[in-house]
């Protein structure tokens, strides 16, 4: 017998109403939402969540409004202040928002700007041309996403302001004083009711606001940030006269570049194009891409078109220039794009993004636009710079040779085996669950510590796979030198998804060059259609992983963490989907364990949490305590409890907030260049804690 339990929600009137009894369905029955209800009540609609990724996208929406000034021609400089009481300021010299009172509503335009959903200067025929708030819910969300929210508006003389609670006016717009200047002053506290936790990460401004800096050349953006400590920035400037040629060379400035910067604009109809690129000797590729200065992350129309026109001119100078002869296959496009570092901004009139948070550009006229303008922009380049056109030549067909060589590679592991079950690698205890959303996959340092995780875990839905060693540094090999390593054969058999050697996301996987390890798929031919660009490529699939959870569960010492770096790498490189999908973990093993008595057993991650559990014990007798050295010190049982099992374990989900910082990340730590990784060793190397020196 089980208890009857009222579903929330249910009114106390119809509580109970007999089950054949019929409820009303009238109008009144519909439930209006005011004024800014509806952000509140499914704020991630307009903000894309409320965890840390939303609580920052706060502040972006607000400073999109004054870069919007700075595109119209009315705004310079940006100053943006994080203050320790965790209220963020924006303040603009564009022209201010309207201060006089709306015909249609009858309050002030700046009311009307903070109240009222898809209200704005960015539609029809508006203030603004270009635009990226372009669905005008942008200030307004943010309103009613705080606890409060100040305007300040300096105009026509006066000083306006107004102050806001949850979205509602505490009062009319009113003049507290006289100015000659122009400006709006933005100043807002996060509410503590939508958002669990308020922590602000001083790197995710710096970052945009640099990124916007960048893409709008000439503007000066001002970020202070009052939580610096003792020897940290407190206020950055961030000013750059040539606006994403700097960009890109900030993003191969760890790397070996081929050539100066190439820099071109354009302009067809309702569009604008700004593209820098610069190709340098590493084997990844990073294209960034803007609509109307929103980094669409997941690309669109303006990436399609780009890659299509640099793959036509490569092949078409190489054929000129009789490097290709007539016989030979025409460069692919991940041939081509390999060691490319680019930035493609667009600006258009009507751009069409895919959702409020604007990930994707949808226009389809664009893709025709940049990929002419690109052809006729770099096809003069290579004219003008014979000698720089052979050098990406030349990389290109090195690559394109390396991509086939990794092509048969990975033919050569599907041959080995034709059914599913048989073709996973031998060493693979697998689960017998076969949904993959109830699955997950240890993926374990040590034949020994393999053995600790089969004996631990539960077989219904955990699989688990040793790795022997450390895996090949993808980051200094092309994909054809990764394949020969067994290591990442057995990895990449095990997830079934194949490999892809892109810097975007999984929407833009059906392009061609992509490697296949699973299933047999259709069209595995070398067929292509003229410009380089593969048809019926086996292709990464994320759909086929097997299991949706993938552990990284290593050693807590340096070789744990070495191991644990390059296997991110492989993944941020080859399967960077999962990555930005959220399915890569790393396990949290305890570094302690404390015996008290005869049954009691403590575990503890570090030498902090094993102090306090020392201290709270009655007596210090009979008490030991073990520091594991490795996994393959811990037995079945302790292993379970502490790393494997879902109702005692700790599990950090691995999430990229910043691909140009995580990019140069990689390059620093496990790139060619040496200088670079020793100046980040040096100067961080005070903030290292918890190293193991043992050989």
């Amino acid at each position: 017998m089980t208890d009857d339990i009222k579903p929330k929600g249910i009114p106390e009137e119809i509580e109970g109403q007999s089950e054949d009894q019929e409820l009303k369905y009238e109008a009144d029955n519909l439930q209006i939402l005011k004024g800014l209800e509806a952000v509140r009540m499914r704020p991630a609609m307009y903000i894309g969540d409320t965890t840390s990724r939303g609580l920052h996208h706060l502040f972006t929406e607000v400073v999109d409004n004054s870069i919007d000034e700075h595109l119209a021609g009315y705004c310079s400089h940006i100053e943006v202040i994080l203050s320790k009481d965790n209220t963020v300021t924006v303040v603009d010299n564009g022209r201010g928002i309207p201060t006089d009172i709306h015909s249609e509503v009858g309050v002030s335009g700046v009311e009307v700007a903070m109240t009222i959903l898809h209200a704005g200067g960015k539609f029809g025929s508006g203030a603004y041309k270009v635009s990226g708030g372009l669905h005008g819910v942008g200030v307004s969300a943010v309103n009613a996403l705080s606890e409060w929210f100040e305007v300040t508006v300096c105009q026509n003389g006066k000083k306006h302001f107004q102050r806001y609670e949850r979205g509602v006016p505490v009062e009319p717009l009113k003049v507290i004083g006289k100015s000659n200047e122009t400006s709006t002053k933005s100043r807002y506290m996060a509410d503590h009711e939508i958002f669990n936790e308020i922590i602000y990460h001083p790197d995710l401004f710096v970052s945009r606001l640099r990124e916007l800096a960048y893409l709008n050349k000439g503007l000066t953006i001002t970020f202070t940030n009052e939580f610096a400590e003792d020897g940290e920035q407190r206020q950055r400037v961030f000013h750059y006269e040539n606006g994403i040629a700097e960009f890109v060379e900030h993003l191969n400035r760890n790397k070996n570049p081929l050539h100066r910067v190439v820099y071109f604009e354009g302009d067809r109809e309702d569009t604008s194009l700004e593209v820098a690129l610069q190709y340098n000797e590493s084997y990844q590729e990073n294209i960034l891409t803007f609509a109307n200065n929103i980094h669409t992350q997941e690309g669109g129309t303006h990436l399609s078109g780009f890659k299509t026109a640099i793959t036509r001119v490569l092949n078409g100078y190489a054929r000129k220039n009789n490097i290709l002869k007539e016989k030979d296959p025409n460069l692919q496009g991940d041939d081509v794009r390999e060691g490319l570092a680019a930035v493609i901004s667009v600006k258009i009139l009507h751009p069409q993004f895919e959702g409020q948070t604007k990930t994707k550009l949808g226009n389809s006229e664009v893709d025709g636009i940049v990929n002419s303008i690109v052809g006729e922009k770099l096809g003069e380049f290579f004219e003008e710079n014979p000698t720089a056109a052979k050098r990406i030549i030349d990389k290109a067909l090195t690559a394109h040779r390396a991509r086939e060589a990794a092509r048969k590679a990975a033919d050569m592991v599907k041959r080995q085996s034709a059914m599913e079950n048989a073709s996973l690698p031998g060493k693979l205890a697998d689960c017998i669950e076969r949904d993959p959303s109830k699955c997950e996959l240890f993926l374990v340092e040590g034949q020994s510590a393999g053995g600790s995780a089969k004996a631990g875990r539960d077989r219904r839905y955990q699989a688990i796979l040793p790795l022997r060693g450390k895996i090949l540094n993808v980051e200094k090999a092309r994909m054809d030198k990764a394949l020969e390593n067994e290591e990442i054969k057995s990895l990449v058999a095990a997830l079934g998804t194949g490999i892809t050697h892109s810097s975007m996301d999984s929407d833009e996987s059906s392009e061609e060059g992509e490697l296949d390890f699973g299933a047999e798929t259709e069209g595995e031919g070398n067929g292509g259609n003229g410009n380089g660009e593969k048809k019926n490529a086996p292709t990464f699939d994320k759909s086929r992983l097997r299991y949706d959870r993938v552990i990284i569960m290593t050693d807590a010492d340096v070789d744990g963490s070495h191991i644990r770096t390059l296997l991110l790498t492989f993944f941020y490189r080859y399967m960077k989907p999962l990555v930005d999908h959220g399915n890569i973990y790393i396990a949290q093993p305890p570094f302690f364990r404390i015996k008290a008595g005869k049954d009691k057993i403590f575990y503890a991650k570090n030498e902090i949490e094993r102090d306090e559990i020392l201290r709270s014990l009655p007596s210090k007798k009979d008490c030991t305590v073990t520091r594991f050295k490795g996994l393959g010190e811990m037995d079945a049982e302790d292993l379970a409890k502490t790393t494997m099992n879902l109702e005692t374990r700790t599990i950090a989900q691995v999430m990229v907030e910043d691909a140009i910082e995580a990019d140069e990340m990689f390059t620093i730590l496990l790139g060619d260049q040496v200088e670079p990784r020793k100046a980040f060793i040096e100067a961080h190397a005070k903030e290292v804690t918890n190293v193991d020196w043992h050989a």
